[in-house]
């Protein structure tokens, strides 16, 4: 059975990741503002199927290996403390641009939305390091079955993602008025998100790895 700790640690990751601005985000304000919640929604639809597709694929190829091969558990979970870091960086710099900024698009057909964003989610490194690299280490090779462990890990993770952003889609006009008249806002989000991004590259990258892959 999966502990509660591995559940909220993919949570708080997702959680963090999720509210990062980044390619899918982007797509999803952007059609939303100039589109229409409906359309945001069709946008995530594909947003969702990406999800699923990159976590197929993790998981079946790469549950295993990591249990046999500990020294590509520690590289991988450099990598995903170092991408941690990075997105931390992102968020903390100067000069950072905001999702909710208003831009002229012209309107998409449904098949194009739903076909844009799964193609923008396939083309985001950021969801594929995070299956490879931050959900493996929360696998316990002592809770059950690693593919299927795997698998719940991901749905918590995709739950999370798709209702955060369900919830932006929705409110992503009103957002952006209410920004667009307080940046000091925008500063306190890139600035908490980037010290919680920050802490949790510590965290993974000092966390010891689970007992078989030890």
């Amino acid at each position: 059975m999966i502990g509660m700790n591995a559940v909220l640690g993919v949570a708080v990751v997702s959680l963090g990741m999720v509210l990062t601005p980044g390619p899918n985000m982007m797509y999803l304000v952007s059609r939303s503002i100039t589109q229409g919640r409906r359309a945001g929604a069709i946008s995530l639809a594909g947003v969702a199927v990406g999800f699923v597709v990159y976590l197929t694929a993790a998981n079946l190829g790469l549950s295993m290996v990591f249990l046999a091969v500990p020294q590509l558990y520690l590289a991988v979970k450099l990598a995903g403390a170092g991408y941690l870091a990075w997105l931390a960086w992102k968020a903390l710099k100067p000069g950072g641009t905001s999702a909710f900024t208003h831009q002229e698009l012209a309107p998409d057909s449904p098949w194009r939305l739903f076909s844009m964003g799964a193609l923008t989610n396939l083309l985001n490194p950021k969801v594929a390091i995070m299956y490879i690299s931050l959900i493996p280490q929360f696998i316990d090779p002592t809770a059950g079955h690693a593919l299927a462990q795997g698998f719940v890990l991901g749905g918590v993770q995709i739950s999370i993602s798709l209702g955060v952003n369900l919830a932006i889609v929705m409110a992503a006009g009103t957002i952006a008025v209410f920004l667009a008249r307080r940046p000091s806002w925008l500063r306190v989000q890139r600035y908490v998100m980037g010290t919680v991004l920050g802490a949790l590259a510590v965290k993974l990258a000092t966390d010891r790895a689970p007992a078989a892959a030890a």
